[in-house]
């Protein structure tokens, strides 16, 4: 049985192995191929994981050397024995997430297929991958173009310090942006509430929003006699994406892609991601581990990629973005009643109803095709849910039936 200090050799070793053999593997872009390295690669260091966290377990030493006892050389080389294996956990989670999220891009923007076939990547092994081809899907979600980029070693540091003072100064952007803790938005009033029934005192506590009329429900629900007070606000504060794995690798990934624009294309990839998908897929695709599956507060990479719009004010993309999170909400239960217009097309939908832009704006910020986008407009107005979700419904009136059997057809099927 191989001691800690071997195993922690053994793990730095096989990362920096994995990082040289990486380097090599864009050189000829064959998806189906680098899908199965990684794939492979992936599930070594997932068994390298579970034994080294099992040793080192979770928490980091405390490392002080102010008094004569710490200064001991042999506390010394104790101390420094259990940061080694502290870093080479760190290192090896790190490599991990790269895999993961590689390999949950290559999953949403290719389809692979052997022959006629549709194969997953599980499926992949060294004697077929060579015979699989992958097909680019319509739609892309996250950036194909940042895979070579990721911190496939887990060294992200040292990655960056091979690179240009221009890179680590986008690295550095892009993670204070994504490490930002958004600004505060009281959500909802927490109150207690004292009210007769049957003659007799009773207490409740409930939650109501921020903007709720809150004499005019209590007298709703509880009659007259009551009286209530504010035990607290209902408060949203934290970051964007709850792992620093994820950080890093996206900041390194595309701060090496575009030092100039870096921030803005993964502010406009991340918009891309809300707005394509539904809250079911953000659960499942894992393209960003640890990122909100709704947000509910402002955060400043989601303006970037508008920021040079006529009229732009601060807060822009991430309205739109939460505005896409409650319609999201408001739909459920009623999604059967537009079953043909997919998530990606109903997102550009959503776009279209609750923003300025026209079909042609919405279809290049989302890469969507614009025909397809008509169409699902045309449909989302067929099934009248413009007119519950929206309160200016004036964009969609062009889209109405112009005949006047039409109209009549339409207003039957709408009741």
């Amino acid at each position: 049985m191989t001691t800690t200090e071997e195993l922690v050799a053994q793990v730095n070793k096989i990362l920096d192995d994995i990082g040289i053999d990486m380097d090599g593997l864009f050189e000829a872009l064959h998806v189906p191929s680098i899908a199965y390295r990684i794939k492979e690669n992936l599930s070594l260091l997932e068994g390298l994981e579970e034994e080294l966290s099992r040793r080192v377990g979770e928490t980091a030493p405390s490392i002080r050397f102010s008094d004569r006892s710490s200064r001991d050389p042999h506390l010394q080389r104790i101390y420094r024995k259990k940061h080694n294996r502290i870093l080479a956990l760190e290192r090896l989670r790190s490599a991990m997430t790269a895999h993961k999220m590689a390999l949950a891009l290559i999953s949403a923007n290719y389809t692979l297929f052997m022959g006629k076939k549709p194969v997953t990547i599980k499926e992949l092994t060294r004697e077929n991958a060579e015979r699989v081809k992958a097909v680019p899907n319509p739609v892309q979600l996250g950036r194909v173009e940042v895979l070579p980029y990721l911190a496939y070693s887990g060294d992200v540091l040292k990655l960056l310090a091979r690179e240009s003072i221009a890179v680590r100064e986008a690295f550095k952007e892009i993670k204070s942006r994504l490490r930002e803790k958004g600004t505060v938005r009281t959500r909802g009033l927490r109150i207690e509430v004292e009210y007769w029934e049957n003659n007799r005192l009773k207490k409740a506590r409930l939650d109501l929003p921020a903007d709720a009329d809150i004499e005019g429900e209590l007298r709703r629900r509880y009659g007259r006699r009551f009286r209530w007070r504010v035990l607290s606000f209902v408060k949203t504060k934290g970051v964007l994406i709850n792992n620093h794995y994820t950080v890093d690798n996206l900041s390194l990934a595309y701060a090496i892609l575009d030092p100039e624009k870096g921030a803005e294309k993964l502010g406009l990839d991340l918009f891309r991601y809300y707005f394509l998908t539904s809250s079911n897929d953000r659960e499942n695709l894992g393209l960003y581990p640890d990122i909100r599956l709704c947000i509910d507060c402002h955060y400043s990479i989601f303006d970037l990629p508008f920021r040079n719009e006529p009229g732009f004010r601060t807060g822009h993309g991430s309205i739109l973005v939460m505005r896409k999170c409650e319609t999201e909400e408001a739909l459920v239960g009623r999604r059967k009643e537009i079953s043909s217009v997919p998530n990606h097309l109903l997102g550009g939908v959503l776009l279209y109803g609750m923003s300025a832009y026209d079909e042609d704006r919405v279809a290049e910020i989302l890469g969507i095709d614009r025909d397809e986008l008509v169409d699902a407009i045309k449909k989302f107005v067929i099934s009248g849910l413009h007119k519950t979700l929206f309160a200016d419904t004036k964009k969609f009136e062009r889209f109405m039936p112009k005949s006047d059997r039409a109209k009549q057809f339409l207003t039957l099927l709408q009741g």
